[in-house]
């Protein structure tokens, strides 16, 4: 089976597993847990950049789901950003990691299908996103059917995908609003601590200056650690750290509580690899991203 985007996209990165299991999520996240049917068989993930200018999440969704159903997949189950749980639906299914797929968590839509076919059911996952100019779409196949091509519009995985966006001077309101997300990058914190350390922060001064100018905006600081140490304490160790962030901007830079949350996924999305300190020097950060839909 084939599928034609609704406009000209790139193969940002795919993974195949030739006879795996996948927990598909077919419910919305409540507490943090996300109801989903496990199903196995060939496992492909594949993302996908497009360049688009005003095109809705629905209007980037809507003609693959008329595919699907055209060709045969019934819905289990779609949602739209927070009635599929927001943050917690985002970070507990399983996609391929930044920056390859980038999720809004302030924009996104998901569906879950399946086909009866002769050799079994084919399951899939479908996820799409935005933010500024540019769409993503991760789609999770499983199931013993050949990974499902595309059509027109369609380019091979040679253009670079790009990097996390980092704070430049002047620039970090137009990145938010762009790219949906920086990395607050001058931020430190003591070895092993959750305290932000004393001191002016750029970063933290400018993202300030954007949220009192624009009070109808909302940002989720979102901190990541190192993959040292088990799971459960590095995701407390980033949620402490995006809260103490959090604290800075709100207690001395007066910026409204209702603005920023705080969150943290401990080392679940690397930006680079855990085998260098290069590499876990980076995937070490606080990011912002904006939670706001218009």
């Amino acid at each position: 089976m084939s599928l034609e985007f609704p406009a000209t996209a790139v193969s940002a990165a795919s993974e195949h597993e030739a006879l795996s299991s996948y927990a598909l999520p077919i419910g919305p996240a409540k507490a943090e847990n996300i109801p989903t049917l496990n199903v196995e068989g060939q496992v492909h993930l594949e993302a996908w950049h497009m360049d688009i200018a005003s095109a809705t999440t629905l209007q980037l969704l809507a003609p693959l789901r008329d595919q699907l159903t055209e060709a045969g997949f019934e819905i289990l189950f779609e949602c739209d950003t927070q009635a599929c749980g927001g943050f917690d639906f985002r970070y507990g299914a399983r996609l391929l990691p930044e920056p390859a797929m980038h999720v809004n968590l302030g924009d996104f839509r998901y569906l879950s299908a399946v086909q009866e076919a002769e050799d079994g059911p084919v399951h899939l996952g479908l996820l799409v996103s935005r933010a500024g100019q540019q769409g993503f779409v991760h789609l999770a196949q499983i199931g013993k059917a050949d990974p499902i091509t595309l059509d027109a519009g369609i380019t091979a995985s040679t253009k670079s995908v790009p990097t996390t966006p980092v704070v430049q001077t002047g620039e970090i309101g137009a990145t938010l609003e762009i790219a949906g997300r920086v990395v607050l990058d001058d931020l430190a914190f003591a070895s092993g601590s959750s305290k932000l350390n004393e001191g002016e922060y750029g970063s933290l001064v400018k993202l300030a200056d954007y949220l009192l100018a624009n009070p109808e905006k909302q940002i989720v600081l979102v901190g990541h650690t190192d993959a040292e140490g088990g799971l459960e304490g590095n995701i407390a160790l980033s949620k402490k750290r995006a809260t103490s962030v959090r604290t800075r901007l709100v207690e001395e830079l007066g910026v409204p509580s209702a603005q920023v949350a705080a969150e943290g996924v401990g080392y679940l999305v690397p930006v680079a690899s855990n085998q260098t300190t290069d590499g876990r020097d980076l995937n070490r950060r606080v990011e912002a991203i904006l939670s706001t839909t218009e």
